[in-house]
């Protein structure tokens, strides 16, 4: 659960938040912090499917903003960035929470992916954030914070994580050239890099639940992330006494990703 917080402190700033599917997402436990610490909020759904799942949601956050986002569908991105310089004119945060690959090159080796699972991968999991990084820049007239959502899967071979891990690295990089190259407008960029976590999008990891075990056995603090973990660690990093952290991998994990 989200600790109780006295002090608002992110009131005044303004984010959106994207890849929220349900009360399970890592993507809600970010939201829930930020709007703990008084951030506004802009939010997406995935589609019609999900859409009675985010709203109620949606409506828990006080969120003005709630529109559907597939950044597969042509122009569904630019349309949120759209409506959000309409309604706000300027953005400090934007958090990023998708990630998909086909279930057949996901499940694949590495060296058998097909070329057109191997894009998807990469378009939904990778270019969609640095599209983002480029519709936000604009709007972050005062500087503002980048998140995106990584695995330690991108460093280290996890087991049947697969291509993912891959498209995972290659986020990685991204951030610290975004950091780089957007650092001097006082943009600052993060890949935020939970421990295991019971999501929707990890039932599709064959074995997952061997992988939390041996996480919660493993991890120096002998307990499993939260999501709520997450977003109040994130939330932080949103915040000016974090100014000087970018371009970085930010692990919450318990300590998990130091044990061999």
């Amino acid at each position: 659960m989200i600790p109780e917080v006295k002090a608002k402190l992110l009131e005044g700033k303004r984010g959106l938040v994207v890849g929220i599917a349900n009360d399970q997402s890592i993507a809600w436990g970010c939201a829930r912090a930020f709007r703990a610490l008084g951030a506004e909020l802009a939010v997406t759904y995935l589609n019609d499917k999900a859409k009675p799942y985010v709203e109620p949601l949606a409506e828990a956050l006080e969120a003005p903003i709630v529109m559907p986002l597939d950044v597969a569908v042509p122009g569904q991105l630019e349309a949120v960035f759209d409506r959000i310089a309409e309604q706000w004119g300027e953005l400090d945060f934007v958090v990023h929470s998708i990630a998909f690959s086909p279930k057949e090159t996901l499940q694949g080796r590495v060296v058998d992916v097909p070329h057109d699972g191997f894009l998807k991968t990469m378009d939904i999991s990778c270019w969609s954030f640095i599209r983002m990084a480029h519709l936000s820049e604009p709007l972050m007239k005062r500087g503002g914070t980048l998140f995106t959502m990584t695995y330690y899967g991108s460093q280290m071979v996890v087991k049947n994580y697969n291509v993912m891990g891959v498209a995972k690295a290659a986020l990685e990089s991204a951030v610290r050239y975004i950091a780089a190259e957007l650092g001097p407008k006082g943009i600052r960029v993060h890949a935020i890099s939970p421990g295991p976590l019971a999501t929707r999008a990890a039932s599709g990891i064959p074995e997952f639940d061997e992988l939390l075990n041996r996480a919660q056995e493993t991890a120096p603090t002998r307990s499993l992330v939260s999501i709520d973990d997450v977003g109040m660690a994130t939330a932080f990093l949103a915040h000016d006494a974090a100014r000087l952290i970018t371009g970085d991998t930010i692990y919450i994990d318990g300590g998990y990703h130091i044990v061999d």
